[in-house]
């Protein structure tokens, strides 16, 4: 019997910092950026339930890099749909890896959207159904690009 190994991730938080927008030799669009995930856990000392933040690092490539790169700035709230990554190299004599999660989805949960009830998010394969409402004015909130942005070109 062969066991099937499922590599999905799905996570939300807040962005830790701005987004990084760079393109490879090829010409590729490799956007990095951090989301902030938090975990709540009872502090055995005080009984208290604490929240400690996991850092995770995100990476989406091709043109959908590039349209959504100008939303993404730090405490962007979103949601992350993806597979973990790893990925090792010699630096300085040492050993050095790492796992990042390579971004299939991203929808945007800023405050604007998620008290109106809506979101926008950019998937590889399947278009947003819904727009976002109007903001108010006076919650001036950027709109992500239209949900028409996709690459078939993604290197994986």
């Amino acid at each position: 019997m062969s066991i099937v190994s499922i590599n999905r991730v799905n996570i939300s938080g807040n962005l830790t910092r701005d987004s990084e927008l760079r393109a490879t030799p090829g010409g590729t669009q490799v956007l990095n950026f951090g989301v902030a995930v938090n975990e709540r856990r009872k502090n055995q000392q005080s009984g208290e339930w604490e929240d400690y933040a996991n850092f995770v690092d995100c990476v989406m490539f091709g043109n959908r890099a590039q349209k959504v790169q100008p939303y993404l700035a730090k405490g962007t709230k979103v949601a992350i749909d993806g597979r973990l990554h790893y990925s090792s190299w010699e630096r300085d004599g040492q050993r050095r890896s790492k796992i990042e999660v390579y971004v299939d989805e991203i929808e945007f949960l800023s405050r604007g959207n998620a008290q109106q009830g809506g979101g926008q998010s950019f998937a590889a394969s399947t278009p947003a159904a819904s727009t976002p409402s109007p903001t108010p004015a006076s919650a001036p909130v950027q709109t992500p690009p239209s949900a028409d942005v996709f690459d078939q070109d993604i290197p994986f």
